[in-house]
């Protein structure tokens, strides 16, 4: 837990009207190839760091929220730059507010948080070719064949579980 504490990274929108800082490791990293992240990014996939909502601090401007529609049916909530519109973080209803979904391009380094593992493969584009070394899987995978122990306790933690 000491290293969690020590880590600090920051992150902002492209006009640089909403920064944050994340004072944690992420607890799992996702590289999404769902046709919904594709849709939503504009892109092949999206790159999804999983931390506590608690652990992100928001050190300049006032971003925005915007529901959108999700495979679920339930939505999902945009934590957005008012100005520029580019999304910072979600949050989906299983975690509600309490985990951030935060977009890894977002931060000023995102190279600090690669992907742990490549999801919704079945989507992807066939052009995107998937690294070696970094699990892949079909559709979405049960967190604890996945997760270290300590991430899975993080997780339930912040759920209040």
């Amino acid at each position: 837990m000491e290293a969690e504490t020590e880590l600090i990274l920051e992150g902002g929108c492209t006009c640089g009207a909403v920064r944050y800082r994340v004072r944690a490791p992420a607890m799992f990293v996702h590289c999404c190839h769902c046709t919904w992240c594709q849709r939503e990014t504009g892109s092949a996939f999206a790159v999804n760091a999983l931390i506590e909502a608690e652990r992100v601090e928001v050190t300049k401007g006032t971003p925005v929220q915007v529901t959108l529609p999700s495979a679920s049916g339930q939505g999902q909530v945009f934590t957005r730059c008012a100005d520029c519109g580019v999304t910072l973080w979600s949050n989906y209803a299983a975690a509600k507010d309490k985990v951030h979904f935060l977009r890894v391009g977002t931060l000023d380094d995102p190279a600090r948080m690669p992907p742990d593992i490549h999801i919704f493969t079945s989507t992807k584009q066939p052009w995107v070719a998937l690294p070696d070394g970094v699990p892949a899987v079909e559709e979405y995978y049960r967190r604890s064949a996945h997760w270290p122990a300590a991430s899975v306790a993080r997780y339930k933690a912040a759920l209040g579980q």
